[in-house]
């Protein structure tokens, strides 16, 4: 990937390194075939410079709030971006790269208490979460609420993570890189002395920042970070929760090979290591062979990179909208535009295949209030909001528009040997 695109994942060459295979049982498959149900674009929103996250505030208001990796987050109202921005905070973030403003998660009683949440790159290239109030306005925060609740120095320029979701379980969980380079050089991601590469879990109800939740895997620990919540991430740029059942989907961007998407039940107590620098997907990384100590999780789903460089972790589609779409996991790749959805059997087993094969720079999902899925596509002027439905008949789609005066593009769908 180019070194000026928001993802890029600095590839080194391993030419001398035998990268073995994990000889594991793993529920997942790849079907190189075309898929069975075709999917239709709609944009929402275009204009937008560098869109990076799309969320909702759950206040009843059916509003979207779209991040802008230069700093601003903006509120789609309807069928219109509304000309003020909800927060600027232009003059706190570096952007750039892989580092700007790169999410924002309301509070889950944000409709009562107007509390919200932001990941952001500072001037001095550290990650900040920061907890910010809205203002009188609805539309419009207030600016000089803020307080920072958690500083983490990063010692590259790259893998800042940036997601930020309450789960659930009304904590706040926090995607965090393995602080960049290349093949995790400073191995943060299995140190458990640092909260690089890692999943946070947070409670941001108590304690003057916030406390830790007594039952995160590490709570008890002297030596270990206590917000760390799973570990063996390489830099997770997003992940959700299954609005119906709990379960969380990180989708990690990989290093020369292999893209992943890793799976946490909800029933699970955390801890998970999912295997970065060890392994790559469910290949071998470093060291190159018997790399798996026994203790690691395996993702789920991988693609090489005949098929794509940077994942793009998206939902479970739960709307209802789009019936013949309920329980899909959808996710895409942001150097080659794909976009997959995938689905679980009844025994666990994962298939995954091609629905849409576009031109996008995909950055981000996101769900609104209803569960129904869009994708923001990355350009410095012509950024778009786009939402995501299944193909309806040729009678409803002929005039090329939707109910809400969107513009509807249907992308032909072929496959990729």
């Amino acid at each position: 990937m180019a070194v000026s695109s928001l993802k890029s994942t600095v590839k080194i060459s391993l030419t001398a390194l035998n990268i073995g295979i994990f000889l594991s049982l793993v529920f997942f498959s790849v079907k190189a075939v075309q898929a069975q149900q075709n999917i239709e674009l709609f944009t929402v929103a275009s204009g937008l410079s560098h869109p990076v996250a799309i969320t909702h505030a759950g206040d009843g208001t059916h509003r979207l709030f779209i991040t802008l990796q230069e700093g601003r987050i903006m509120v789609l109202s309807g069928n219109e971006v509304l000309p003020d921005p909800f927060l600027d905070i232009r003059t706190l973030v570096l952007s750039g790269g892989e580092r700007g403003l790169l999410s924002v998660a309301f509070h889950p009683d944000y409709a009562t208490n107007g509390l919200f949440f932001v990941n952001y790159t500072n001037t001095s290239g550290n990650t900040v979460i920061a907890r910010y109030s809205v203002s009188s306005n609805p539309n419009v925060a207030n600016p000089n609420s803020a307080s920072i609740i958690l500083t983490q120095a990063q010692p590259f320029a790259n893998h800042n993570g940036g997601q930020l979701n309450f789960g659930p379980d009304g904590f706040l969980y926090i995607g965090m890189g393995d602080g960049g380079s290349g093949g995790d050089p400073q191995n943060n991601a299995q140190n458990l002395g640092t909260i690089l590469g890692k999943m946070l879990r947070i409670n941001v109800d108590q304690g003057l920042a916030y406390s830790i939740p007594p039952d995160n895997p590490f709570a008890g620990s002297a030596t270990a970070r206590r917000e760390i919540w799973a570990l063996g991430l390489r830099n997770p740029w997003r992940f959700s929760f299954d609005r119906l059942t709990g379960d969380m989907f990180i989708a990690d961007v990989g290093q020369i090979s292999f893209e992943e998407v890793n799976f946490q039940p909800s029933s699970s107590s955390g801890g998970e290591n999912y295997g970065w620098r060890f392994m790559e997907g469910l290949h071998c990384f470093d060291p190159p062979v018997n790399c798996d100590n026994g203790h690691l999780t395996p993702p789920i789903l991988e693609y090489d990179h005949s098929l794509g460089i940077s994942i793009t972790g998206g939902y479970r589609y739960r709307g209802s909208q789009n019936p013949s779409l309920v329980g899909t996991y959808f996710y895409a790749d942001f150097g080659s535009g794909r976009i997959w959805g995938a689905s679980q059997d009844s025994l666990g087993q994962w298939t995954t295949e091609v629905v849409l094969d576009t031109n996008l720079s995909i950055t981000t999902f996101g769900e609104d209030e209803a569960g129904e899925l869009y994708l923001a596509h990355y350009s410095p002027t012509s950024g778009s909001i786009i939402r995501l439905a299944s193909r309806r008949p040729a009678a409803d789609t002929a005039s090329g528009t939707t109910s809400s005066g969107g513009s509807c593009y249907v992308f032909t769908l072929y496959n990729h040997n």
